[in-house]
């Protein structure tokens, strides 16, 4: 996997101040996509363990929220196989860090086992380890700059854990 760029000390994608891991790779090619060139999943750096333990520290310090994953698009299932051990590391070495991702796919065609153009082997383990999915892809036509996290307002914010828990979608307090 590739990634386009990393922010630490991030605080407009999510809750807190977080660091931002932007990677490669999108076929959804969303009409007015903030981040066009990530589209690619050749475009950047390569994502390797130096990258990972650079990323961990960053996610030490009381201060630091968690991580957000976006893109690009997390959950290709491309990029779905590098990030489930990320994630699961983060997990394990900073249990106190939220995980938020970003994704063009939305909840239904996440968590649709038939649906082979996002669901895989690693899709479920990383939704069990998401706090909060931002789904949908942009719509330019729905762009609202007033939303608060996200572009457009077919997008929504979904608690992740309370939405396993009911077994239908929760949104989150973010959504309002």
């Amino acid at each position: 996997m590739n990634y386009g760029q990393i922010i630490k000390n991030d605080v407009a994608n999510g809750i807190g101040c977080r660091t931002s891991l932007f990677v490669s790779g999108c076929t959804h090619h969303c009409k007015g996509c903030f981040n066009e060139m990530t589209w690619d999943f050749e475009y950047g750096l390569k994502f390797t363990k130096d990258v990972e333990d650079d990323i961990i520290e960053s996610l030490k310090p009381a201060y630091i929220s968690g991580i957000t994953i976006l893109g690009g698009e997390p959950m290709e299932i491309r990029n779905q196989e590098v990030l489930r051990p990320f994630i699961e590391r983060i997990k394990k070495e900073v249990p106190k860090a939220t995980v938020w991702i970003y994704s063009g796919y939305v909840w239904e065609e996440l968590t649709d086992p038939d649906n082979k153009r996002c669901h895989g082997a690693d899709t479920d383990a990383i939704l069990s380890m998401t706090d909060i999915l931002v789904d949908g892809e942009f719509v330019l036509a729905k762009k609202d700059m007033m939303l608060r996290f996200r572009g457009s307002s077919n997008q929504r914010i979904i608690d992740v854990p309370a939405t396993l828990k009911e077994g239908q979608i929760v949104m989150s307090e973010y959504n309002k």
